[in-house]
Formats: C-alpha cells, structure tokens, sequence
C-alpha cells in the first residue's frame, strides 16, 4: 500500500481495493491472510480509524470497498459466525477500550481468528439486566478480578474464544451503578459453556458458569461502576445489526414465501393472497427503513431507533414464518431434522418452513424483548413519562430477589 493520506473519495477507495487485489490476488492467498492484509490496508471498516481496519473515512463509502472485492471473487470474514464480534463487541470496544486493547482484539475479531459471545443475561435478570448478580471482585495485589455467577442464553459460547461480560462489583451502590464491563477469556479454566436445546432441537444457544473466574484488570473496558453506559453502547448496537441488516429486495424471511407463491399455483387463495401482499408491503418499508437508518449511522453512534427496527423485525419474522407454513399445508407441518447439534451460525433460508417458523419464536426474546423495546420507544424516541421505579436508588444488596 501507498503511504499517501487516506482516501476519503469514492476513486482513491477503488484504487486502494485494486491495490490490495495486486497485492495479495485473491486466487494464490490464503484467506486468512487475505483477510489481515485487507484489515492492515484500512479496508475492513473505512470508518474506524487508521491502524484499526479502517481509514476514518464515511461509513457509506464502505460499499464501494465490498463492491470491488466481490467483482474480484475475494473472500469475507463470515459476518453471521463473528456476528456477536462484529456488531456488538468491536464497536463498544472502539469506544471505551484502550489503544492497547483495540489493538490487540480488533484484528482478530474482523478477520474471524476470535469468536464472541455475550455474557450479559442471567437466570435472574433478564429483561431487568441491571439486576444482575454475577460478583467480580478485585485483587489489587494481583491486579485481578475474580468473577462468580451464571450467564444463560448465550449464543456462540461453545465457539467463542472470549466474552463480553457485565458483573456487579459494587453491591452497595443502587443497580445500575455498581457494574463493571469485562473481556473475559472463555479458555479460562473457570468457565463451564452447558448447551440448552431449543424447540428447533438446535442449541446454538448456552448457559455459562463461572467459578472463580480470573480476568486481569487490563482486561476491564471503561472505568469501574461504569459498566451499564458501556453495556448501553453495546445493547443498541445490539439492536441495529439485528433489526437493521442489509438484505436486497424481497430478501429475508419474505423471499420463500414469494417464491412458493409463485412456483405453487394450486396452494394460492384469496385470503391468503391479501396477506401475503401486506406482509411483503410490510417487509420492504422494514428493510427501506433499514437503510436509511444505515445511513443516520454515518452521522455517528446508534441510538434507541434501533429498538423500532428491532420490534419490526420479530413480528414480521413471527408472521411471515406463519403465513408460509399456513400457506403449504400439510407440507408445513413437515421438519426436516430435528437432531440436537450445536451450529455455527442461524441459517433461517437456508432451512424448511417448520424450522423457521419455530426459530422466529425466539426473535421477539432475544436482543431485547420486545415488551423491553417498546418501553424504549416510548420513553426515548416518543418522549413519554417513563414507568414508575421504585428500585433505582435503592443499594442493590438491599432489592428483593
């Protein structure tokens, strides 16, 4: 690469994509390390900083950097297996990590070479997440933390290679403000990752223990009791990369449904009919509204809209899933298999209708429920009074449980 001043133009992207491709052409280099050579060139994120995969130019000039290398058949970095790293993790580290640590995770994460997971919800605090339990404590002699307690629904725990975690570290200090953010190692002998079967019959999601966990005060993100405006950061970046992915025109959950409608003549109904055009309606104001939430992003960090998109995606998924087992008959009361196996990824098209059908259940849970989300809407984008609570200044050791 040139070490000219980076480009922020259209042009000067195309140019240094071509570079990279002149460099290290797809067809003889590895993946991997294509990947980082991509990262080191500031093209895995134009928006993130030089030296951080990016080159601190406009987020939308990205599309042209991923124009270029799909015309070129260069390979990517799987982004629905690193997902959770991706969406969650690396913008939140972006804002509150280190220099010391945004190099040292940041790569790995981008390129794939390190898998995420989230540890935030517990048995007991779910919806209410600043009630957590799980304990950090510090050993100042040590420079450590040691953290005890249990995480539930995690996804990619059996493949991650670390988490993302929020505990209490000060008990004595109403909920919201006793609570440190973590990076913690999921290698680590202490944590224990159990599947949890779904109705799917999959577990791509966990339940993860954690016994006398050991994570070095390095490894801490912002600064202590800081941890819910951290977590913050990362629940609506949460809600934008699961609400707002980008998918083309009758993408999504929409499109098998279509394409039945169209290849099943002798299934098609009136009622069925009127349905169907207002689901796909429906679904592409969704994905329109997507966009240009996409594109407010440029302006900076995302804020509870994303809670909106998030709130539309479950129900649509909910009702388009329905619509198309409905629309098969018997041939949607079919699953294909049923085997209890823990994946890599959550593949909703690439599965039968029974399948997403059940899968779209869960979409109005995770990422927020969407009775959490609504609250959200009314509160911060609509401006109404907030629900009364009567717990927020209250010690969390002193809160019924």
């Amino acid at each position: 690469m040139t070490a000219d001043a980076a480009p922020t133009t259209p042009d000067a992207l195309r140019a240094r994509t071509r570079e990279l491709l002149a460099a290290h052409p797809p067809a003889g280099t590895g993946r991997t390390e294509f990947l980082r050579a991509r990262f080191d060139a500031g093209l895995a994120w134009v928006h993130y900083p030089e030296g951080l995969g990016g080159l601190g130019a406009p987020r939308s000039l990205q599309a042209v950097v991923d124009a270029e290398l799909e015309a070129a058949g260069a390979p990517d970095n799987d982004p629905r297996r690193i997902g959770i790293g991706l969406g969650m993790a690396a913008p939140t580290i972006l804002a509150y990590g280190t220099e010391e640590q945004k190099r040292r995770f940041l790569r790995p994460l981008w390129v794939g070479e390190e898998v995420w997971c989230q540890l935030f919800s517990e048995p007991g605090a779910g919806s209410d997440l600043a009630a957590l339990a799980t304990r950090a404590v510090l050993d100042e002699a040590a420079g450590e933390w040691t953290v005890d307690g249990q995480k539930v629904w995690t996804s990619s725990a059996h493949n991650a290679r670390w988490g993302i975690l929020v505990a209490r570290t000060d008990p004595a200090l109403p909920k919201h403000q006793g609570i440190t953010y973590f990076l913690c190692d999921m290698h680590d002998p202490g944590v224990e990752v159990r599947p949890l079967r779904q109705i799917t019959g999959e577990a791509e999601f966990n339940e993860v223990f954690l016994t006398g966990v050991r994570i070095p005060d390095t490894h801490r993100l912002g600064a202590v009791g800081q941890g819910w405006a951290v977590a913050r950061t990362t629940l609506m970046n949460e809600r934008v990369s699961i609400g707002g992915m980008r998918i083309p025109r009758e993408g999504g959950m929409i499109a098998p449904v279509a394409a039945a409608w169209r290849e099943r003549p002798e299934l098609r109904t009136h009622a069925l009919h009127q349905r169907l055009l207002e689901l796909w309606v429906e679904a592409e104001v969704a994905r329109l509204t997507g966009e240009r939430l996409r594109q407010q992003l440029v302006a900076g960090q995302p804020g509870p809209e994303g809670s909106g998109m998030k709130l539309a995606f479950a129900r649509l998924n909910q009702e388009i899933s329905g619509l198309e087992v409905e629309l098969l008959g018997e041939e949607g009361l079919l699953y294909e298999d049923w085997t209890m196996r823990r994946p890599e990824i959550v593949d909703f098209t690439g599965r039968d209708a029974g399948y997403r059908y059940l899968r779209a259940k869960g979409n109005s849970i995770e990422g927020g429920t969407s009775e959490i989300l609504l609250n959200i809407v009314a509160e911060r984008v609509l401006g109404l009074p907030p629900e009364p609570r009567d717990d927020k200044d209250l010690a969390w050791k002193d809160l019924s449980r």
